[in-house]
């Protein structure tokens, strides 16, 4: 089973502390990135969200025409969260382990997952999964955290000069995919790591064919000067747009 931190109640808090703030990631960088691999018109389709969370990106599907969207998050708190701020009679939210996605009836047009596939260990059974679920045709869209900010068995580390600002980014062990524990707002954070060539070989293996992968840059920047000199150092996401 997928490691369900967010329906503990001090890391909850936090995490909603963290997307509140205007100057966040999934602000200035991976949403405005995942949602440039989704078509503007969905009129008519059929969408899976996988990690769906308080069902934020669930509205912007439906704000472009998905007649049906199917939410997906482990965590109860984030999916009570959801029914509250972002509901619809054309979404439906399902308490469900990423690795159980086998259960749902039906079939989609399109399957997208923000920041979530790095939680699952068995990767290639996900994607089997995924490919099973989506209509022939169907998309794919995922972001995660990027393999280089994964790889450290510790967790991502800074070397700063004098003045403290960030010089290089310590790389290390990205050879080695695997488990990885690491503190994120709490200490005992499980995400699993794997190799660039390891993700896309995954997909094609599976039957997808990749069209577009993306490193993005932000669209703006942070008002914290040392996270804008980071962003040139390294991406923080990496996201693929694949098809069935």
């Amino acid at each position: 089973m997928t490691q369900n931190k967010y329906d503990n109640e001090d890391f909850f808090e936090e995490y909603i502390k963290l997307r509140e703030e205007k100057d966040n990631a999934n602000v200035i960088e991976e949403a405005p990135a995942l949602f440039s691999l989704i078509d503007n018109d969905l009129t008519n389709k059929t969408v899976l969200d996988l990690g769906c969370g308080f069902g934020q990106n669930t509205k912007l599907l439906t704000d472009r025409g998905a007649s049906r969207v199917v939410g997906v998050d482990v965590s109860q708190k984030m999916l009570d969260l959801a029914f509250k701020i972002n509901n619809s009679d054309k979404v439906r939210y399902l308490c469900l382990d990423m690795n159980d996605i086998n259960k749902i009836n039906g079939e989609f047009d399109l399957i997208i997952s923000s920041l979530a596939v790095h939680y699952v260990k068995d990767f290639k059974t996900l994607i089997t999964n995924i490919y099973n679920l989506l209509n022939e045709g169907g998309e794919f869209v995922f972001s995660q955290e990027h393999p280089i900010t994964l790889a450290p068995l510790n967790g991502k580390s800074w070397d700063y000069n004098e003045d403290g600002i960030p010089t290089a980014f310590n790389l290390s062990n990205y050879q080695e995919p695997g488990e990885r524990n690491i503190f994120w707002l709490t200490n005992n954070v499980i995400k699993y790591h794997r190799t660039i060539s390891e993700i896309i070989n995954t997909l094609i293996d599976c039957g997808f064919t990749i069209e577009k992968v993306l490193e993005p840059k932000p669209i703006r920047d942070y008002e914290d000067n040392n996270r804008n000199i980071e962003c040139k150092h390294k991406p923080h996401f990496l996201m693929i747009k694949c098809k069935k």
